[in-house]
């Protein structure tokens, strides 16, 4: 297959040369390991100590990577991408929460963008965290079948409750809702919990997505027994496919508590375990829909590949690509071009309430080898290009 993604032209079309050059002065950044770890330490202290810098972030870090700071603040982002073909998924991007009162907020957030998503075809996804919805500790208790005082119980209802409301009102307005996943020590709670709304909610077609983290070496199994299940009950399944982003906090905590660590042993495994994913939902797109969450390139290829030898058109509506806003527009925006199916994740949120994703985006750049030395080659290639015009 011809090689689509090295078009920076196409890439780049909707960034000025200011928005390009700070794209190449932020990766430049991200780029250096200690400078992430001195930026993210002074950040943090910033913002705790109140001192004056969200309007410094929101110039800069902010507005590369997210969409704005309310949803209504994103539309110019949404109109402007879809100018090209790209999609948007609206990501209330607000992580840590611990209180009732925040998970009741990021509910009625979630029920806010449903609503977004069924008014305008250039947002085809709605989408939520599990632990936006209730305590990590809370899912982990569960998850290990652990007895739950009257309190906690009484707590778990509330979260099944916020599912099952967010849920209900995706299958109301026909809009499909992807659910992320988190760390693997949460996850089977959110798992089994997400499972029971697929049977409940995807009996024509699917409606809600789950997450496969697919640096765990447990997920394709994982995936195949949930195919069983699906076949006897009689429901869809919807998978969005990452590799993870999680890496570091799952291997310090498999070493701390002696477990052996759900992580490949591998990148080369996680790329295998990636592929032969893809490779199975293809196999069973009469029943299932993806969606492939990467910035992998050959990936991404194998996935073209796949549809053009199965003859499964472009624009299918069972398969689409994403990636994170302001990461891998080569491969967005020639995805679409090429007329692909393609959703970028949009995170919006408060400033504030948003730096840990930020952060987070920030050391997964840098600890994925040669991501960021790629999204700055293509940059320097498209200024470049601009100087010689």
């Amino acid at each position: 297959m011809n090689n689509i993604f090295n078009n920076t032209q196409i890439a780049f079309a909707l960034k000025s040369d200011t928005e390009l050059d700070r794209a190449y002065f932020l990766f430049k950044l991200i780029n250096s390991q200690p400078l992430v770890r001195i930026g993210t330490a002074v950040t943090n202290f910033a913002i705790k100590a109140n001192l004056p810098v969200e309007s410094l972030i929101r110039a800069t870090v902010f507005d590369h990577f997210c969409g704005g700071v309310n949803e209504t603040d994103c539309l110019t982002v949404v109109d402007k991408m879809y100018t090209k073909g790209v999609s948007s998924v609206l990501d209330y991007s607000v992580e840590g929460k611990e209180e009732e009162d925040q998970f009741d907020a990021a509910l009625k957030m979630t029920l806010k963008t449903i609503e977004f998503a069924k008014e305008r075809k250039a947002i085809p996804f709605a989408v939520f965290k599990p632990t936006g919805f209730g305590r990590i500790d809370l899912y982990e208790k569960v998850g290990t079948k652990a007895s739950l005082t009257p309190e906690e119980q009484t707590e778990w209802n509330k979260v099944v409750a916020r599912f099952e409301e967010v849920c209900s009102e995706a299958h109301k307005k026909d809009v499909a809702l992807l659910i992320d996943a988190e760390d693997s020590w949460m996850q089977d709670a959110a798992d089994d919990l997400v499972t029971e709304m697929m049977r409940k909610y995807n009996k024509e077609k699917v409606i809600v997505f789950n997450t496969l983290q697919m640096y765990r070496w447990d997920r394709l199994d994982y995936l195949k027994k949930l195919h069983e299940k699906a076949k006897n009950e009689g429901f869809f399944i919807g998978m969005k496919l990452v590799r993870g982003a999680y890496m570091e906090n799952e291997n310090q905590r498999a070493i701390e508590r002696g477990y052996p660590t759900p992580i490949c042993a591998s990148k080369e495994a996680s790329d295998d375990n990636y592929d032969a994913a893809v490779e199975y939902m293809v196999e069973h797109l009469d029943t299932m829909a993806i969606f492939a969450g990467t910035h992998n390139e050959l990936s991404t290829y194998k996935l073209m590949e796949l549809m053009k030898s199965k003859g499964i058109s472009s624009n299918d509506n069972r398969i689409w690509f994403g990636q994170l806003y302001g990461m891998s527009d080569n491969i967005s925006y020639n995805l679409a071009a090429a007329g692909y199916n393609v959703a970028k994740y949009l995170p919006f949120g408060p400033v504030k309430d948003v730096m840990p994703y930020l952060i987070r985006r920030a050391e997964e750049n840098t600890s994925v080898a040669g991501q960021t030395s790629r999204e700055l080659a293509m940059i320097k290639a498209e200024r470049n290009r601009r100087k010689e015009k």
